[in-house]
């Protein structure tokens, strides 16, 4: 049989989502809902912010818009198609409409890695090198790295993604989650996946690894300088201008190794527990990670702070 006749076999694939636990699906539903409501919100506000407000207009803030932009587009990219599995069991999605939502989903997640990184470099050279920051952060220099940010995610994702669609697929087409990922499609391909399994492992060593080792080392770089501050205070305002984005390199990467690192059960009865833990898990990451950043970033950020009260001021002042 070729690839033409396997792939046309199948009508879509079927997403299982939490079907096995309906009255969970209700409550999550609306959790998820307002989750996802706070997360266009609370990012929409913040890139708003920092765009009418001249003093956010440097080189961490313009990083902070597109970190708040990127997670409005991974949550509408996956969160609808979660909400709608909770109401429809057995949801069937089309095949490129799969490929699709896949492509979106990993490239925003790829991106997000990436600009974590650049974000770090940023924080380094503001703390290390202070008197040299207006000098190598012009807007020459963080602009081309936010950008290079996004077409590594694209790029990347293009071929993981474009590898992944001339795979022949027949068979078995249910995935026992409520979003799609790629390792899950990989599997119900019926022909070698080595290759594409080679590709992921260099992706993730270079677009995953790569930057978790070059953020490792910035923030050794920031922390020793932090302590050669004589003063307490000193050293108090250096940390807070970082911390943030610490807190959300924390919340991000320990995730993903929480996700993926942790021991399998070899228990036959607990694999149902488990594999609702494992749902219930990429939930968190999914969604409650979009939506702790813009607050994250709220209540450590005295300048944010001030510009959010400053905007409802003028909203008000505007009404009456």
């Amino acid at each position: 049989m070729d690839r033409s006749n396997q792939t046309s076999s199948l009508v879509g694939f079927i997403l299982l989502g939490l079907s096995a636990h309906p009255k969970l699906e209700k409550t999550l539903f609306v959790l998820i809902l307002l989750m996802y409501l706070v997360i266009l919100l609370g990012n929409g506000l913040l890139i708003l912010v920092t765009i009418l407000d001249s003093r956010l207009h440097t080189p961490m803030y313009f990083f902070l818009g597109n970190l708040s932009f990127l997670d409005i587009c991974y949550t509408t990219s996956s969160v609808p198609l979660i909400l709608d599995s909770f109401l429809t069991p057995r949801k069937t999605i089309p095949f490129s409409a799969c490929f699709g939502q896949m492509f979106l989903s990993f490239a925003m997640g790829t991106t997000e890695c990436v600009l974590l990184g650049m974000m770090a470099f940023d924080r380094y050279v503001a703390i290390c090198n202070p008197l040299r920051y207006p000098v190598v952060m012009t807007k020459a220099t963080y602009v081309p790295m936010a950008a290079s940010s996004w077409a590594a995610g694209i790029i990347n994702t293009a071929v993981q993604t474009l590898q992944a669609m001339q795979l022949p697929f027949c068979g078995d087409n249910v995935i026992n989650h409520f979003h799609l990922e790629i390792l899950a499609v990989l599997k119900l391909a019926c022909a070698d996946i080595s290759i594409n399994v080679i590709s992921m492992v260099v992706s993730n060593v270079l677009f995953l690894g790569i930057p978790v080792l070059f953020i490792v080392f910035s923030y050794v770089f920031i922390i020793a300088a932090i302590l050669r501050i004589p003063s307490a205070e000193g050293r108090r305002k250096a940390f807070s201008t970082c911390s943030a984005h610490l807190t959300v390199v924390v919340i991000f990467y320990g995730t993903i190794v929480f996700m993926y690192a942790k021991p399998k059960s070899k228990d036959p009865l607990g694999t149902d527990k488990q594999d609702l833990a494992d749902k219930l898990t990429s939930l968190f990451y999914g969604v409650v990670t979009p939506m702790l950043n813009p607050i994250i970033y709220s209540l450590r950020n005295k300048d944010v702070k001030a510009a959010m009260k400053k905007l409802v001021h003028q909203k008000h002042l505007t009404e009456v």
